[in-house]
Protein backbone atom coordinates (compact mmCIF):
# COMPACT_ATOMS: atom_id res chain seq x y z
CA UNK A 1 0.00 0.00 0.00
CA UNK A 2 1.29 3.40 -1.32
CA UNK A 3 1.50 6.10 1.54
CA UNK A 4 -0.72 8.34 -0.31
CA UNK A 5 -3.56 5.62 0.12
CA UNK A 6 -2.34 4.48 3.68
CA UNK A 7 -3.63 8.41 4.65
CA UNK A 8 -6.98 8.29 3.43
CA UNK A 9 -8.13 6.90 6.77
CA UNK A 10 -7.42 10.50 8.02
CA UNK A 11 -9.12 12.41 5.18
CA UNK A 12 -12.78 13.51 5.46
CA UNK A 13 -14.08 12.72 1.99
CA UNK A 14 -17.41 13.76 2.83
CA UNK A 15 -15.83 17.29 3.43
CA UNK A 16 -13.52 17.63 0.59
CA UNK A 17 -16.97 16.76 -1.62
CA UNK A 18 -18.78 19.36 0.63
CA UNK A 19 -21.77 16.68 1.48
CA UNK A 20 -22.78 15.50 5.03
CA UNK A 21 -22.27 11.85 6.00
CA UNK A 22 -25.83 11.30 5.94
CA UNK A 23 -25.42 12.23 1.99
CA UNK A 24 -27.49 10.23 -0.17
CA UNK A 25 -25.65 8.52 -3.28
CA UNK A 26 -27.44 10.57 -5.32
CA UNK A 27 -26.48 13.96 -3.57
CA UNK A 28 -22.63 12.24 -3.65
CA UNK A 29 -22.55 12.31 -7.32
CA UNK A 30 -24.06 15.43 -8.26
CA UNK A 31 -21.59 16.92 -5.70
CA UNK A 32 -18.81 15.24 -7.22
CA UNK A 33 -19.79 15.89 -10.82
CA UNK A 34 -19.66 19.66 -9.93
CA UNK A 35 -16.42 19.67 -8.24
CA UNK A 36 -15.08 17.79 -10.71
CA UNK A 37 -16.59 20.01 -14.19
CA UNK A 38 -15.07 22.81 -12.38
CA UNK A 39 -11.62 22.00 -11.75
CA UNK A 40 -11.09 19.60 -14.51
CA UNK A 41 -7.61 20.38 -15.55
CA UNK A 42 -8.85 20.72 -19.95
CA UNK A 43 -10.95 23.66 -18.32
CA UNK A 44 -8.18 25.30 -16.28
CA UNK A 45 -4.32 24.98 -18.12
CA UNK A 46 -2.22 26.04 -16.06
CA UNK A 47 -4.25 26.29 -12.49
CA UNK A 48 -2.32 24.12 -10.42
CA UNK A 49 -4.59 24.91 -7.23
CA UNK A 50 -7.95 23.28 -9.70
CA UNK A 51 -5.55 20.81 -10.49
CA UNK A 52 -5.42 19.48 -7.03
CA UNK A 53 -8.61 19.78 -5.75
CA UNK A 54 -9.83 17.89 -9.07
CA UNK A 55 -7.10 14.66 -8.06
CA UNK A 56 -8.73 15.35 -4.53
CA UNK A 57 -12.42 15.68 -5.23
CA UNK A 58 -11.62 11.82 -7.61
CA UNK A 59 -10.22 10.31 -4.80
CA UNK A 60 -12.88 10.91 -2.03
CA UNK A 61 -15.60 9.95 -5.26
CA UNK A 62 -13.89 7.00 -5.70
CA UNK A 63 -14.12 5.82 -1.95
CA UNK A 64 -17.61 7.16 -0.70
CA UNK A 65 -19.25 7.25 -4.12
CA UNK A 66 -18.53 3.04 -3.87
CA UNK A 67 -21.35 1.61 -2.03
CA UNK A 68 -19.27 -0.89 -0.41
CA UNK A 69 -16.17 1.30 0.56
CA UNK A 70 -18.53 3.64 1.35
CA UNK A 71 -19.70 1.54 4.37
CA UNK A 72 -16.17 0.63 5.30
CA UNK A 73 -15.06 4.37 5.14
CA UNK A 74 -17.19 4.71 7.72
CA UNK A 75 -16.87 1.73 10.18
CA UNK A 76 -12.92 2.98 10.27
CA UNK A 77 -13.89 6.43 10.66
CA UNK A 78 -16.12 5.64 14.07
CA UNK A 79 -13.40 3.71 15.51
CA UNK A 80 -11.49 5.24 18.24
CA UNK A 81 -8.59 7.16 16.91
CA UNK A 82 -6.96 7.98 20.51
CA UNK A 83 -6.43 4.02 20.64
CA UNK A 84 -4.33 3.38 17.71
CA UNK A 85 -0.61 2.79 18.40
CA UNK A 86 1.41 1.04 20.55
CA UNK A 87 1.43 1.15 24.42
CA UNK A 88 -1.06 0.83 27.18
CA UNK A 89 -4.26 0.19 26.38
CA UNK A 90 -4.29 0.84 22.40
CA UNK A 91 -2.95 -1.44 19.54
CA UNK A 92 -1.22 -1.36 16.51
CA UNK A 93 -2.56 -0.26 13.08
CA UNK A 94 -0.46 -1.94 11.33
CA UNK A 95 -1.79 -5.28 12.95
CA UNK A 96 -4.91 -5.15 11.73
CA UNK A 97 -3.73 -4.51 7.84
CA UNK A 98 -1.06 -7.26 8.72
CA UNK A 99 -3.28 -10.48 9.67
CA UNK A 100 -2.30 -12.82 6.51
CA UNK A 101 1.44 -12.15 7.30
CA UNK A 102 1.53 -12.63 10.63
CA UNK A 103 -0.65 -15.84 9.94
CA UNK A 104 -3.81 -14.54 11.39
CA UNK A 105 -6.65 -16.54 9.80
CA UNK A 106 -7.91 -13.29 7.41
CA UNK A 107 -10.86 -11.43 7.57
CA UNK A 108 -11.67 -8.66 9.75
CA UNK A 109 -10.31 -5.29 9.72
CA UNK A 110 -7.39 -6.57 7.50
CA UNK A 111 -9.43 -7.05 5.13
CA UNK A 112 -11.24 -4.16 5.46
CA UNK A 113 -8.55 -2.02 5.29
CA UNK A 114 -6.83 -3.68 2.03
CA UNK A 115 -10.15 -3.59 0.23
CA UNK A 116 -10.38 -0.33 0.49
CA UNK A 117 -7.12 0.97 0.42
CA UNK A 118 -6.01 -1.56 -2.52
CA UNK A 119 -3.36 -3.15 -0.78
CA UNK A 120 -3.67 -6.54 1.33
CA UNK A 121 -1.64 -9.75 2.65
CA UNK A 122 -0.06 -12.13 0.73
CA UNK A 123 -2.05 -13.68 -2.30
CA UNK A 124 -4.36 -10.31 -2.75
CA UNK A 125 -4.60 -9.89 -6.39
CA UNK A 126 -3.47 -6.02 -7.60
CA UNK A 127 -5.86 -3.46 -8.33
CA UNK A 128 -5.70 -2.19 -12.35
CA UNK A 129 -3.50 0.65 -12.20
CA UNK A 130 -3.95 3.69 -15.09
CA UNK A 131 -0.43 3.82 -17.41
CA UNK A 132 1.71 7.07 -16.96
CA UNK A 133 0.59 10.09 -19.08
CA UNK A 134 3.23 10.92 -21.67
CA UNK A 135 4.30 14.34 -22.96
CA UNK A 136 5.72 15.03 -26.29
CA UNK A 137 6.51 17.88 -28.35
CA UNK A 138 6.03 17.94 -32.70
CA UNK A 139 6.60 20.63 -34.85
CA UNK A 140 4.24 20.92 -37.80
CA UNK A 141 4.02 23.65 -40.79
CA UNK A 142 1.53 26.70 -40.94
CA UNK A 143 -0.40 24.60 -43.68
CA UNK A 144 -0.74 21.53 -41.92
CA UNK A 145 -1.76 23.56 -38.71
CA UNK A 146 -4.74 24.95 -40.61
CA UNK A 147 -5.57 21.72 -41.97
CA UNK A 148 -4.59 19.16 -39.56
CA UNK A 149 -2.28 16.44 -40.43
CA UNK A 150 -1.97 13.15 -38.67
CA UNK A 151 1.77 12.63 -37.79
CA UNK A 152 4.23 9.83 -36.42
CA UNK A 153 5.56 10.15 -33.06
CA UNK A 154 8.47 8.20 -31.32
CA UNK A 155 7.69 7.75 -27.98
CA UNK A 156 9.79 6.33 -24.57
CA UNK A 157 7.55 6.01 -21.43
CA UNK A 158 7.77 3.60 -18.55
CA UNK A 159 6.91 -0.26 -18.79
CA UNK A 160 8.10 -3.14 -16.79
CA UNK A 161 11.63 -4.61 -17.29
CA UNK A 162 11.37 -6.54 -20.29
CA UNK A 163 14.34 -8.86 -18.78
CA UNK A 164 12.50 -9.83 -15.72
CA UNK A 165 8.78 -8.99 -16.80
CA UNK A 166 8.66 -6.98 -13.63
CA UNK A 167 9.28 -8.82 -10.70
CA UNK A 168 13.06 -7.74 -10.03
CA UNK A 169 14.94 -10.79 -10.04
CA UNK A 170 17.56 -12.10 -12.47
CA UNK A 171 15.85 -14.59 -14.74
CA UNK A 172 16.04 -17.99 -13.73
CA UNK A 173 16.35 -17.54 -10.10
CA UNK A 174 13.93 -18.23 -8.13
CA UNK A 175 12.13 -15.61 -4.94
CA UNK A 176 11.28 -16.08 -1.46
CA UNK A 177 8.86 -13.82 0.91
CA UNK A 178 10.33 -10.74 1.92
CA UNK A 179 11.95 -11.00 5.18
CA UNK A 180 11.32 -6.96 5.85
CA UNK A 181 7.54 -7.68 5.44
CA UNK A 182 7.02 -10.91 6.03
CA UNK A 183 5.08 -11.43 2.58
CA UNK A 184 2.70 -8.76 3.25
CA UNK A 185 3.90 -6.22 0.92
CA UNK A 186 3.98 -3.22 3.56
CA UNK A 187 5.82 -2.25 6.58
CA UNK A 188 4.58 0.06 9.51
CA UNK A 189 5.09 3.61 9.53
CA UNK A 190 5.06 6.14 12.29
CA UNK A 191 2.49 8.99 11.57
CA UNK A 192 3.42 10.89 14.76
CA UNK A 193 2.20 10.78 17.85
CA UNK A 194 0.40 7.26 18.61
CA UNK A 195 -0.93 6.33 15.39
CA UNK A 196 0.46 3.77 13.33
CA UNK A 197 -0.15 3.33 9.41
CA UNK A 198 1.34 0.80 6.75
CA UNK A 199 3.64 2.13 3.53
CA UNK A 200 4.96 0.27 0.52
CA UNK A 201 7.59 -1.72 2.12
CA UNK A 202 11.19 -0.38 0.84
CA UNK A 203 12.73 -3.65 0.45
CA UNK A 204 10.51 -5.73 -2.16
CA UNK A 205 8.82 -2.64 -3.45
CA UNK A 206 5.46 -3.98 -2.40
CA UNK A 207 5.85 -7.14 -4.50
CA UNK A 208 5.92 -9.44 -1.23
CA UNK A 209 8.79 -11.54 -2.62
CA UNK A 210 12.20 -10.28 -3.57
CA UNK A 211 15.18 -12.25 -4.90
CA UNK A 212 18.84 -13.43 -3.85
CA UNK A 213 19.79 -12.05 -7.41
CA UNK A 214 18.98 -8.75 -8.95
CA UNK A 215 17.95 -8.22 -12.23
CA UNK A 216 20.88 -7.34 -14.19
CA UNK A 217 18.67 -4.77 -16.37
CA UNK A 218 16.74 -2.85 -13.85
CA UNK A 219 19.00 -3.64 -11.03
CA UNK A 220 15.79 -4.97 -8.65
CA UNK A 221 13.32 -2.09 -9.46
CA UNK A 222 10.81 -3.70 -12.00
CA UNK A 223 10.40 -1.09 -14.07
CA UNK A 224 12.04 -0.24 -17.42
CA UNK A 225 11.27 1.58 -20.69
CA UNK A 226 8.87 1.13 -24.05
CA UNK A 227 9.64 2.94 -27.37
CA UNK A 228 7.48 2.44 -29.78
CA UNK A 229 5.87 4.33 -33.01
CA UNK A 230 2.10 5.58 -33.00
CA UNK A 231 0.21 7.49 -35.67
CA UNK A 232 -1.36 10.87 -33.97
CA UNK A 233 -4.43 13.36 -35.50
CA UNK A 234 -3.55 16.77 -34.98
CA UNK A 235 -6.48 18.66 -35.72
CA UNK A 236 -7.48 21.29 -37.97
CA UNK A 237 -7.22 24.80 -36.48
CA UNK A 238 -4.23 23.98 -33.87
CA UNK A 239 -2.54 27.10 -32.66
CA UNK A 240 1.02 27.39 -32.35
CA UNK A 241 2.23 26.36 -28.52
CA UNK A 242 -1.16 24.59 -28.42
CA UNK A 243 -1.19 21.20 -26.25
CA UNK A 244 -3.42 18.68 -27.32
CA UNK A 245 -4.51 15.56 -25.43
CA UNK A 246 -4.54 12.18 -27.53
CA UNK A 247 -6.98 9.53 -24.66
CA UNK A 248 -5.02 5.90 -24.16
CA UNK A 249 -2.29 6.72 -26.34
CA UNK A 250 -0.04 7.03 -23.50
CA UNK A 251 1.81 4.42 -21.33
CA UNK A 252 0.56 0.88 -20.80
CA UNK A 253 -1.47 0.15 -17.79
CA UNK A 254 -0.73 -2.06 -14.86
CA UNK A 255 -2.78 -5.07 -14.23
CA UNK A 256 -5.09 -4.97 -16.81
CA UNK A 257 -5.39 -1.26 -15.93
CA UNK A 258 -6.18 1.11 -19.11
CA UNK A 259 -3.17 3.37 -20.85
CA UNK A 260 -3.05 6.76 -19.96
CA UNK A 261 -3.40 9.70 -21.65
CA UNK A 262 -0.91 11.63 -24.44
CA UNK A 263 -0.38 15.35 -24.03
CA UNK A 264 1.53 16.84 -27.82
CA UNK A 265 2.43 20.44 -27.26
CA UNK A 266 2.27 22.04 -30.93
CA UNK A 267 4.80 23.92 -32.20
CA UNK A 268 3.60 26.00 -35.86
CA UNK A 269 6.69 26.82 -38.12
CA UNK A 270 5.67 30.04 -39.72
CA UNK A 271 4.74 30.85 -43.52
CA UNK A 272 5.96 32.76 -46.13
CA UNK A 273 2.91 35.18 -46.69
CA UNK A 274 0.43 34.26 -44.12
CA UNK A 275 0.18 35.11 -40.72
CA UNK A 276 -2.64 33.83 -38.01
CA UNK A 277 -4.74 36.33 -35.43
CA UNK A 278 -6.80 33.88 -33.43
CA UNK A 279 -9.03 31.93 -35.57
CA UNK A 280 -8.28 34.59 -38.88
CA UNK A 281 -5.19 34.61 -41.44
CA UNK A 282 -3.65 37.75 -42.32
CA UNK A 283 -2.26 38.87 -45.53
CA UNK A 284 0.18 41.80 -46.33
CA UNK A 285 -0.63 42.68 -50.45
CA UNK A 286 1.06 45.59 -52.10
CA UNK A 287 -0.77 47.99 -54.14
CA UNK A 288 0.44 50.95 -56.82
CA UNK A 289 -0.68 54.48 -56.11
CA UNK A 290 -2.92 54.48 -58.94
CA UNK A 291 -4.44 51.34 -57.97
CA UNK A 292 -5.10 53.14 -54.55
CA UNK A 293 -6.54 56.71 -56.05
CA UNK A 294 -8.58 55.54 -58.59
CA UNK A 295 -9.77 51.56 -57.54
CA UNK A 296 -8.69 48.86 -58.95
CA UNK A 297 -9.70 45.06 -58.62
CA UNK A 298 -7.00 42.91 -57.86
CA UNK A 299 -6.32 38.89 -57.12
CA UNK A 300 -5.19 37.96 -53.80
CA UNK A 301 -3.79 34.08 -52.99
CA UNK A 302 -5.76 31.94 -50.12
CA UNK A 303 -3.91 29.47 -48.34
CA UNK A 304 -4.59 25.91 -49.90
CA UNK A 305 -7.26 27.28 -52.27
CA UNK A 306 -7.62 29.33 -55.56
CA UNK A 307 -7.12 32.94 -55.89
CA UNK A 308 -9.74 35.29 -54.81
CA UNK A 309 -10.73 38.76 -56.42
CA UNK A 310 -10.75 41.61 -54.24
CA UNK A 311 -12.01 45.41 -54.91
CA UNK A 312 -10.01 48.18 -53.62
CA UNK A 313 -12.36 51.15 -53.73
CA UNK A 314 -10.98 54.58 -55.35
CA UNK A 315 -9.16 56.35 -52.00
CA UNK A 316 -8.12 53.44 -50.45
CA UNK A 317 -5.61 54.71 -47.46
CA UNK A 318 -2.62 52.58 -46.66
CA UNK A 319 -2.86 50.80 -44.26
CA UNK A 320 -6.82 49.84 -45.03
CA UNK A 321 -7.73 46.35 -44.10
CA UNK A 322 -10.28 43.99 -45.97
CA UNK A 323 -12.17 40.90 -44.89
CA UNK A 324 -12.39 37.69 -47.03
CA UNK A 325 -14.77 35.50 -44.94
CA UNK A 326 -14.72 31.82 -44.63
CA UNK A 327 -11.03 32.04 -46.36
CA UNK A 328 -9.44 31.88 -42.70
CA UNK A 329 -8.76 29.18 -39.55
CA UNK A 330 -11.07 26.05 -38.66
CA UNK A 331 -13.13 26.36 -35.76
CA UNK A 332 -13.77 23.40 -33.60
CA UNK A 333 -17.50 23.32 -34.99
CA UNK A 334 -16.14 22.80 -38.36
CA UNK A 335 -16.63 26.43 -39.47
CA UNK A 336 -13.90 28.78 -40.67
CA UNK A 337 -12.51 32.40 -39.80
CA UNK A 338 -12.10 35.24 -42.29
CA UNK A 339 -9.43 35.91 -44.13
CA UNK A 340 -7.60 39.68 -43.50
CA UNK A 341 -6.14 41.28 -46.39
CA UNK A 342 -4.09 44.97 -45.38
CA UNK A 343 -3.14 47.05 -48.70
CA UNK A 344 0.29 48.46 -48.72
CA UNK A 345 0.76 51.04 -50.91
CA UNK A 346 4.20 51.01 -52.67
CA UNK A 347 6.30 54.34 -53.33
CA UNK A 348 8.65 53.52 -56.43
CA UNK A 349 12.07 54.25 -56.10
CA UNK A 350 12.96 54.96 -59.59
CA UNK A 351 10.88 56.92 -62.43
CA UNK A 352 11.25 56.76 -65.73
CA UNK A 353 10.92 59.85 -68.05
CA UNK A 354 6.59 59.11 -68.50
CA UNK A 355 5.76 58.61 -64.73
CA UNK A 356 7.78 61.50 -63.65
CA UNK A 357 6.39 63.51 -65.81
CA UNK A 358 2.82 62.47 -64.68
CA UNK A 359 3.44 62.88 -61.17
CA UNK A 360 4.93 66.31 -61.60
CA UNK A 361 1.51 67.19 -63.37
CA UNK A 362 -0.71 65.43 -60.39
CA UNK A 363 1.76 67.77 -58.04
CA UNK A 364 1.38 71.01 -59.90
CA UNK A 365 -2.91 69.91 -60.21
CA UNK A 366 -2.74 69.56 -56.19
CA UNK A 367 -0.73 72.63 -55.38
CA UNK A 368 -3.71 74.65 -54.20
CA UNK A 369 -4.24 71.90 -51.86
CA UNK A 370 -1.37 71.76 -49.85
CA UNK A 371 -1.60 68.75 -47.23
CA UNK A 372 -0.01 70.15 -44.02
CA UNK A 373 -1.92 73.68 -43.91
CA UNK A 374 -3.82 72.68 -40.66
CA UNK A 375 -0.51 71.49 -38.84
CA UNK A 376 -0.10 75.12 -38.30
CA UNK A 377 -3.62 76.92 -37.87
CA UNK A 378 -3.43 79.11 -34.83
CA UNK A 379 -5.36 77.50 -31.72
CA UNK A 380 -5.33 74.20 -33.27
Amino acid sequence: MSTAKAEWASKDYYAELGVSKDATAEEIKKAYRKLARANHPDSNPGDTAKHEKFKSVAEAYDVVGDAEKRKQYDEIRSMPMGGFGGGAGGFDLSDLLRDRAGGGGGGGFGDMFGDLFGGGGRGRAKRPRVGQDVETSATISFTDAIDGVTISLRLTSDAPCATCGGTGGKPGTKPHICPQCEGSGMVANSMGGAFTMNQTCPSCGGRQLVYDEPCPSCLGSGRGSSARTIQARIPAGVKDGQRIRLRGKGGAGENGGPAGDLYVTVKVTPHRLFSRKGDNLTLDVPVSFDEAALGAEIKVPTLGGAPVTLKVPAGTPNGRTFRVRGKGASRADGTKGDLLVTVEVQVPAVLDTAARAAVEAYREAMAGKPLRSKLFDEGS
